[in-house]
């Protein structure tokens, strides 16, 4: 019998949670898709189908970031159904103890979790790095990197042909491509050498390959070349380190660019973070479940019922603050990325299980 119960509640949660999530990702699509067609009214021709099909590559990654409040949302309204059916009022007095009901919603909640972490995550990942790429040959320009004032990317660069300088109009696949990119080349004695105007430039091992490149020199006829190499001593780390979004790098590749990047001595925090983040988000979402319990238990013939999901949202907005906040204090090295990444969690978590406690057993 409890288990036919416990197969009941998780389906009815798991289905409001997915119902939640893809009301989500169907708001962000058409407010993404409005903005980027309004964009692309100041960039010139851009086909409708090229702005939907780059609206349709953010919608992954920006929803990824609305999966615990999916949960949060979900899970209340799961409660609330429960409750205005009168369900839950049967299962009590069949003499389930809300611990034991809650377990089914907190079990599916780290299913949920694992999941995103697993799967969803790499697909979002590359769904991201695929997005920069598709905004940069359309706008010519990315919002995921550092730039001047004139939204352009500039950096200097070195190699065995001497210093240059890039100039790249937006960047993708974790800065390793450049797109609508300007170099200019000069000797080891910095004497001006050529300008290399390309289409795009990847970065290789130890050198540039520029593609649909015209080189002009001084006193010459502009050349165009199909593929152009230039030497350079940036390895991907050092770029990917600097330019790259870390976003768009998945689960299971967090471990190689962290042992990468301490190896060659260079900072991993924001990967760190971000691999701490993602292992905890099973017990992240699994706390959101609790928190929806805090607000949703009543029955309805105790009133307030409006009052206690707002007091839910709120305590939802208070966690996200305060785990936003121990996540900076990582990013600026405080604390150990460990420490950011779960002590919110422990922290809410007792909160949480402290304020059931007062409510069901007084």
């Amino acid at each position: 019998m409890l288990k036919l119960l416990n197969r009941y509640i998780s389906l009815k949660f798991f289905i409001a949670i997915l119902l939640v999530f893809l009301l989500f990702c169907l708001l962000i699509l058409l407010i993404d898709f409005v903005e980027l067609l309004r964009r692309s009214s100041k960039g010139g021709d851009i086909m409708i189908m090229d702005v939907l099909k780059l609206a349709l590559l953010r919608v992954p990654s920006f929803a990824e970031l609305t999966l615990p409040f999916a949960v949060l949302v979900g899970t209340i309204g799961a409660f609330l159904m429960l409750g205005r059916n009168s369900e839950l009022i049967i299962i009590r007095a069949a003499g389930v103890s809300v611990w034991r009901f809650i377990l089914p919603p907190v079990f599916v909640a780290l299913i949920i979790g694992v999941f995103a972490v697993c799967v969803y995550n790499p697909l979002a990942a590359y769904s991201k790095a695929e997005s920069e790429r598709v905004y940069g040959e359309l706008f010519g320009g990315s919002k995921s990197v550092l730039r001047a004032a004139n939204n352009q990317v500039w950096f200097r660069q070195d190699g065995t042909d001497g210093p240059s300088v890039m100039n790249a109009k937006a960047i993708a696949n974790q800065g390793l491509q450049l797109i609508g990119v300007t170099t200019l080349q000069y000797s080891k004695n910095y004497k001006f050498l050529e300008r290399i105007d390309a289409k795009r430039a990847d970065l290789q091992e130890g050198r540039w390959r520029f593609s649909d490149a015209w080189i002009s020199r001084v006193g010459q006829q502009p050349q165009f070349f199909e593929n152009y190499l230039l030497s350079t001593y940036l390895t991907p780390t050092q770029i990917s380190d600097s330019m790259g979004s870390v976003e768009t790098v998945s689960f299971w590749a967090l471990p190689n660019y962290i042992e990468i990047a301490n190896k060659a001595g260079l900072p991993a925090t924001r990967y760190k973070i971000q691999y701490q983040l993602l292992l905890s988000k099973p017990f992240l979402l699994a706390i959101m479940v609790l928190i929806a319990a805090t607000c949703s238990l009543r029955t309805f013939r105790l009133g307030r019922i409006q009052t206690m999901i707002i007091m839910g949202m709120c305590i939802g907005i208070g966690f996200f603050i305060f785990a936003e906040t121990s996540r900076q204090f990582g990013l600026a090295e405080k604390v150990a990325p460990e420490i950011a990444a779960w002590v919110p969690l422990f922290a809410w978590g007792l909160i949480v299980l402290t304020v059931l406690l007062h409510q069901e057993d007084g």
